[in-house]
């Protein structure tokens, strides 16, 4: 039986009738306009149950957001809308988090983070200096303690602070950060869980230039056994030019030094 118009029961249906069309229409926008970039969309899942992250990464990136009481009135909304799957797509870029968030509609999130500056990544080079046992080890999070202090250090690590970070959203709330923003930025904590380097990629740094003198000393000095992976497969998995970071460190090629260095041997006998 069809509800009489006078039934206030009735407009509440019609509302929500409308607001499911409005997000529906605004989701498939959205989707033309990721197809059109050439990719599809990437919801953020997570248990509901358990913590939004559960690596060493995206924990340590929830961690450094809760740390700022700038956030913490509008955290707690932001967790719960990322655990309900309100996150319809988010990408990380260098320097930006784009998101689409489904509230009362369906709304488009930016963030810009700035670039960390070669004189804090310098620092955190020199504080880690010879402490990062490799790249594989350093993207799996597994660091000895003094190593994790300094790259989550407050302020001063890789982590972003309040003033590198801004945002904006496409909702009416007058709320500096909405529930919107907060659950992309929950959000990413659930993306480092997948791709740690999107970590670096978002500070814009090399996550090779604090571990690549370790793999390049342990390529070039041993012997090659069954267990050594092969040069061009690390190259072309972590995107490491060691090579490069060969003649930058050495100024030659491993090859030569090491010849010129057991020519010098033989000399002293």
């Amino acid at each position: 039986m069809s509800r009489d118009r006078f039934d206030p029961w009735f407009w509440r249906d019609q509302e929500r009738q409308d607001t499911l069309r409005r997000r529906r229409a605004a989701e498939e926008k959205a989707r033309a306009r990721a197809r059109e970039a050439g990719r599809s969309f990437a919801p953020v899942k997570v248990d509901g149950r358990r913590n939004i992250a559960t690596t060493f990464w995206g924990k340590a990136w929830c961690a450094n957001l809760e740390r700022y009481g700038d956030y913490e009135t509008r955290l707690p909304r932001g967790r719960s809308y990322v655990r309900s799957g309100a996150i319809r797509d988010l990408v990380v870029e260098p320097g930006k988090v784009r998101a689409v968030v489904v509230g009362t509609d369906l709304y488009d999130v930016e963030v810009s983070i700035r670039p960390l500056s070669r004189e804090a990544f310098r620092e955190i080079q020199r504080e880690c200096g010879g402490r990062v046992g490799s790249l594989v080890k350093l993207l799996e999070g597994e660091l000895p303690p003094e190593v994790m202090e300094v790259v989550t250090r407050e302020g001063t690590g890789l982590f972003p602070a309040p003033r590198e970070i801004s945002f904006t959203c496409s909702c009416p709330d007058w709320a500096r950060m909405c529930k919107h923003i907060a659950a992309a930025l929950y959000g990413v904590g659930a993306r480092l869980d997948e791709d740690p380097r999107l970590l670096f990629s978002l500070r814009e740094v090399d996550p090779g230039a604090l571990a690549a003198s370790e793999v390049v000393d342990w390529l070039t000095l041993r012997e090659p056994t069954g267990a050594t992976v092969a040069r061009s497969k690390i190259a072309s998995v972590f995107g490491i030019d060691l090579v490069g970071e060969e003649r930058r460190r050495y100024g030659t090629r491993p090859s030569t030094r090491v010849r010129s260095q057991a020519k010098k041997s033989r000399r002293k006998k």
